[in-house]
């Protein structure tokens, strides 16, 4: 069955880390190590909730911050300075744009509810997908299951008809156990390397 969707994640993957001395310094300032300051923003249990959509990102940011007693001016600055060193691949983008209309295109996001806003008005790269995905909207993340099924519904695409790229062996695995084709980015020139791939109705 030819390809006819191509389904991308954004964090890793179209947004990346490009700097993490900002990152480094503000967990330093609080007495944490960089792996530990990520794991309270993405996989605490606040961070869980939040990428579920059952509080909101605003929320989620209060309730990690809290034990810092940090004015509201401190509090926009732990934010600004934990995403300071992200970079959107503007390139990649593009890719993604040239590859419509032939391909469907979307994003599925592990998200909190303020990435719709970043990706329409701060990024401007809606218009690069045809469905956008955000767990917590939906209220379920990847690996599980049901977020793909919802994204390949709304795309109105057979399993077998859609590749998914991500930087997460564990979400890569959960979109081939619905049959999904996939692509583990590690990298922009690898994975556009097996995009060409795909583009040609070939199976790697």
């Amino acid at each position: 069955m030819d390809i006819s969707a191509f389904i991308w994640d954004l964090g890793g993957v179209l947004v990346r880390t490009q700097d993490y001395s900002s990152r480094q310094k503000l967990a330093s300032r609080f007495g944490l190590s960089r792996f530990e300051l990520e794991e309270l923003v993405f996989n605490s249990d606040s961070g869980t909730k939040a990428q579920l959509g059952q509080i909101s990102a605003v929320q989620h940011w209060k309730d990690i911050t809290e034990p810092f007693q940090l004015t509201p001016a401190e509090f926009i600055e732990f934010q600004n300075n934990f995403w300071g060193g992200d970079r959107l691949d503007e390139s990649l983008v593009n890719t993604i744009r040239s590859l419509r209309p032939r391909f469907k295109t979307a994003l599925l996001s592990n998200a909190f509810s303020d990435l719709r806003e970043m990706i329409s008005h701060q990024w401007n790269i809606d218009d690069a997908f045809d469905e956008i995905v955000i767990s917590a909207e939906v209220g379920v993340q990847k690996p599980d299951a049901r977020i793909y099924e919802i994204t390949l519904e709304r795309l109105k695409v057979r399993p077998e008809q859609a590749v998914f790229i991500d930087d997460f062996p564990q979400n890569i695995q959960g979109a081939r156990d619905l049959k999904l084709e996939s692509i583990h980015f590690t990298n922009p020139t690898q994975t556009l390397e097996e995009l060409e791939v795909f583009l040609h109705n070939k199976r790697p």
